[in-house]
């Protein structure tokens, strides 16, 4: 009989833009929120586009659900008193959660250009949400290096640099090798990053959709994951069985090398993330200790 406590988790959505996609994201909420996850995250556009969709998402998930919301906020096309007021609303609302993130320039335009008055960059947003209030923050890591970066050592002095601005966790991109994460961690460690730094997890949905966002992150694709899926393009139900079963591997691994917290990247989608966590043997019911 396994008497270890289940890992703790927590689930990342986006906020809709259609009555189907919201119908879809909150059948995911009720669904997933069975499982006490730690926190449920909120994206916004990464070039800030989204701000309002995110805040009613949020303010949706306060009055209806128990759920502790985190929502995202980025340095992108705001002044330091504009970002200050968001995050004050968001505390008088009752968010106690932020995940902050620098953002990324606008589609089609030219590379990050911080703001003249604004946050220059994730550790500036992380020293001023500090001022604003007593948040709990999450900050990005970048496993395999993030795109913009020239070489991992000045991408891991960024992430000690956000963790000493007084961020709680890093949360990482999605990967796909578990060996990638374990030597990122042993990284971290070596350059006296205490802080959790938390495991990203993509459940695939689309095989195609999840080349793109690979491709956009830096994120690689071993080519024993391509053969896995190699032919299910109009076989829906098998490619489900697969997909579970990849993620299943991938996170009991790194449960057996210690790790203790997971956080999914859920696509708005329940099935996937709700099958893995049962896995792990996180369940209805049962939150972890």
């Amino acid at each position: 009989m396994n008497t270890k406590n289940p890992p703790s988790v927590s689930f990342e959505f986006f906020p809709p833009n259609t009555e189907a996609m919201e119908a879809t994201l909150w059948q995911s909420i009720e669904r997933l929120a069975s499982l006490a996850p730690r926190f449920v995250s909120v994206t916004y556009g990464a070039d800030g586009s989204t701000r309002e969709r995110t805040h009613a998402a949020v303010a949706r998930i306060i009055s209806e659900t128990k759920l502790t919301p985190a929502p995202h906020l980025t340095c992108i096309a705001a002044s330091r008193a504009e970002i200050d007021d968001i995050a004050r609303e968001y505390w008088d609302m009752g968010v106690r959660h932020l995940v902050a993130l620098r953002g990324d320039a606008p589609k089609n335009s030219k590379p990050y250009v911080p703001h003249p008055d604004g946050y220059a960059y994730g550790s500036d947003l992380v020293a001023g949400l500090r001022k604003v209030a007593d948040f709990d923050i999450s900050v990005a890591a970048y496993p395999e290096v993030h795109p913009e970066v020239k070489n991992a050592k000045l991408d891991l002095d960024n992430l000690k640099r956000k963790l000493d601005a007084g961020a709680n966790r890093a949360i990482t991109q999605f990967f796909f090798d578990p060996g990638i994460f374990l030597r990122f961690r042993d990284r971290c460690a070596k350059a006296g990053i205490e802080s959790a730094i938390v495991p990203g997890i993509l459940p695939i949905t689309r095989f195609p959709q999840m080349e793109r966002f690979a491709e956009m992150c830096g994120t690689s694709i071993p080519d024993t994951l391509r053969s896995r899926f190699d032919g299910l393009e109009d076989d829906p139900e098998t490619r489900q069985m697969i997909a579970a079963s990849v993620a299943i591997e991938q996170v009991r691994l790194l449960e057996s090398e210690g790790i203790e917290d997971f956080h999914f990247y859920t696509l708005n989608r329940s099935e996937l993330t709700y099958a893995i966590c049962h896995a792990l043997g996180v369940r209805a019911g049962k939150a972890a200790a």
